[in-house]
């Protein structure tokens, strides 16, 4: 019975010490997404999103607005849900969040379009970024809304320019546009 005791309590020991090492451990977080300055993306500041590849994108255009899923996030942090709105007025009044289309049934693409779901567990108006393999502060963005719903099942793709008669569109699945981003002076 003595060395039951010894033994339970050495267990008890143990159990105390890889609790107490659990919690002292700090909350691995994902690191922030960064701009073209090194600076954090901030929840509801405009920035522009640039091609990293200069040859490969537009003009400067309209600045976005990132928003976290998660309340209470002041930054866009790296595989974690947001939104992205244009900053900018419409006079139809219509919704300038980012949203992914429809799958065309003729080329199987899905065009990064504009329009706000009107269901509250809509998760095709949530996108993320990824950091890309590729020089500092470049990333990727793509849809895989899984902090939205962790158990559904998506067909997640990344973002690339595409032309089509003349124009370049944003949509999943083309060739990857690595980007950066910067803050509106």
């Amino acid at each position: 019975m003595n060395s039951f005791m010894r033994l339970i309590g050495s267990l008890s020991f143990i159990w105390l010490v890889l609790a107490i090492s659990a919690a002292a451990q700090p909350s691995s977080s994902p690191a922030p997404v960064l701009d073209s300055a090194g600076s954090p993306l901030e929840a509801g500041v405009e920035y522009y999103i640039n091609p990293a590849i200069t040859d490969n994108g537009g003009l400067e255009g309209l600045p976005v607005i990132f928003t976290p899923f998660l309340e209470g996030e002041t930054v866009i942090r790296e595989d974690r849900d947001f939104k992205v709105v244009f900053s900018a007025a419409t006079i139809c009044v219509m919704s300038t969040a980012w949203k992914v289309g429809e799958t065309d049934a003729a080329s199987g693409r899905r065009l990064i379009a504009t329009g706000e779901s009107q269901s509250e567990l809509a998760t095709d108006n949530y996108f993320r970024i990824v950091k890309a393999e590729m020089g500092d502060n470049i990333y990727n963005i793509s849809w895989c809304p899984t902090d939205v719903c962790p158990t559904c099942k998506f067909d997640c793709g990344t973002a690339g320019a595409l032309v089509e008669n003349g124009k370049r569109l944003l949509a999943l699945d083309g060739s990857v546009l690595p980007v950066m981003f910067e803050r509106r002076a």
